[in-house]
């Protein structure tokens, strides 16, 4: 029989907030995803014991999407069950987010951006999440057979409908977020938040993407800060069989970890020692530098992971020396 859950009271004291853009919303700076290792393929003692561990670490945010698992759905029904049992008294204490843009049911209205299948969605999401409402919603990705204006709409009437408080954008490119961020705001309902993919190897956002999130007023949380895992110790000694490049992953295959790779990976590693941080916490503190991302949005197959990762908030100033010789290192044979 479970022990009843009580949260920890000390559990905001160690965890860093950021106001999301212009708004008044404050995030935790490390929120917590469930794109893998919370479907119904998945172990869910272990489920509740992240979630729960997470909660009393002081992360307050907590993405999901409609197809997140595997199997599809069942991440948000994995969820549901535990935001609905242990801690259904603190549902006014976290930030729970969905998302909908890739394919999630057969026939045309089951994935892309029009306003039929952003509605439905939705109301699918909180059926399995048995919840009210959603704090952000966003549009998991541009559609151009869909007309902006259509999907802007379909956002700006879900929140006034009250099934989401704020409504976000992901994998959407600089000038498409501005031309988003304009119709909404002719809607009255501000865009909250932008998610990009975002890491010390992919810095896609810095080609415009950030400046774009300044001056709009949004906020950013970016997903995949550690490369999948690249950005950690896992691969220094080869490719264990029981991580993401050494499973069935289609998503980082065992040809990304070159000896070039590695490599760099080894020399930050060298900094962070330095700093007397791990190679992950390092580049969790290198995305959240100067507060232009908000939040960073962390994946995880047990709790240990995520005790370690928000470790990375105790030290997210880097002197000018050390962002120039990270900038070296990334930048070698680039």
């Amino acid at each position: 029989m479970l022990t009843p859950y009580v949260p920890k009271p000390e559990r905001y004291s160690g965890m860093k907030y950021l106001r999301c853009g212009q708004s008044g919303l404050r995030l935790s700076r490390v929120s917590l995803g469930f794109w893998h290792n919370f479907g119904d393929v998945n172990v869910y003692a272990n489920c509740r014991e992240m979630v729960l561990g997470a909660f009393d670490l002081g992360i307050t945010s907590y993405d999901l999407a409609n197809n997140y698992g595997p199997c599809p759905g069942s991440a948000e029904e994995t969820f549901g069950r535990i935001v609905n049992g242990e801690l259904r008294h603190y549902r006014d204490e976290m930030v729970i987010s969905s998302k909908a843009g890739y394919r999630m049911w057969d026939g045309p209205y089951g994935d892309g951006g029009s306003r039929k299948y952003l509605m439905a969605s939705l109301d699918q999401s909180l059926r399995r999440m048995g919840l009210d409402y959603v704090d952000i919603f966003y549009h998991h990705r541009p559609d151009p057979e869909t007309p902006l204006e259509e999907t802007m709409g379909a956002l700006a009437d879900i929140v006034r409908s009250g099934k989401a408080l704020y409504a976000g954008i992901s994998n959407y490119p600089a000038d498409l977020t501005r031309a988003a961020a304009k119709t909404m705001r002719a809607l009255g309902v501000p865009l909250l938040i932008h998610q990009p993919s975002y890491s010390m190897l992919n810095r896609w956002p810095e080609d415009g993407l950030l400046d774009a999130l300044a001056e709009e007023g949004m906020g950013c949380i970016a997903f995949s800060p550690l490369a999948q895992g690249l950005l950690t110790d896992r691969y220094f000694r080869g490719v264990p069989a029981d991580s993401r490049a050494g499973g069935a992953s289609v998503f980082l295959h065992p040809d990304r970890v070159t000896p070039e790779l590695l490599a760099k990976t080894q020399a930050l590693n060298a900094i962070a020692a330095r700093r007397g941080q791990t190679l992950a916490q390092m580049a969790l503190a290198w995305v959240l530098r100067g507060d232009r991302v908000t939040t960073v949005l962390i994946g995880a197959s047990r709790l240990a992971q995520i005790q370690d990762n928000v470790k990375a908030v105790d030290k997210l100033d880097f002197a000018p020396e050390e962002l120039d010789e990270i900038e070296t290192i990334l930048k070698k044979d680039a």
